[in-house]
C-alpha cells in the first residue's frame, strides 16, 4: 500500500507526529498505527526506507511526499 492510501486512514495525531518529526526514526507505536492500516513493512513498498540501528525510517520519497502534504503541495492527481 502507497502512503497515500495509508495516510487518511492513520490518526490525524500520527500524521502530525509524522509531519512534525519528518526524516525521523519511527518509533515503534508510530509504526504500529502505520502497519495496522497499510501491513507489514516490505521491501517493495514505496514508504519504506531503512531500519538502521536506531531504529525504522520512510523513505526519501515518502519523506518528501508528507513535507508536500503539509506544504499543501500535493496536486489534485497524486
Amino acid at each position: 500500500m502507497r502512503i497515500e492510501e495509508w495516510w487518511p486512514r492513520v490518526d490525524p495525531s500520527t500524521q502530525q507526529w509524522l509531519i512534525n518529526n519528518n526524516g525521523d526514526v519511527v518509533p515503534p507505536n508510530i509504526l504500529d498505527q502505520i502497519t495496522a492500516v497499510a501491513g507489514a513493512p516490505t521491501a517493495d513498498a514505496s514508504w519504506v526506507g531503512e531500519t538502521a540501528p536506531e531504529g525504522f525510517f520512510l523513505s526519501d520519497e515518502a519523506i518528501d511526499w508528507i513535507e508536500e502534504t503539509a506544504n499543501d503541495e500535493v496536486s489534485e492527481d497524486e
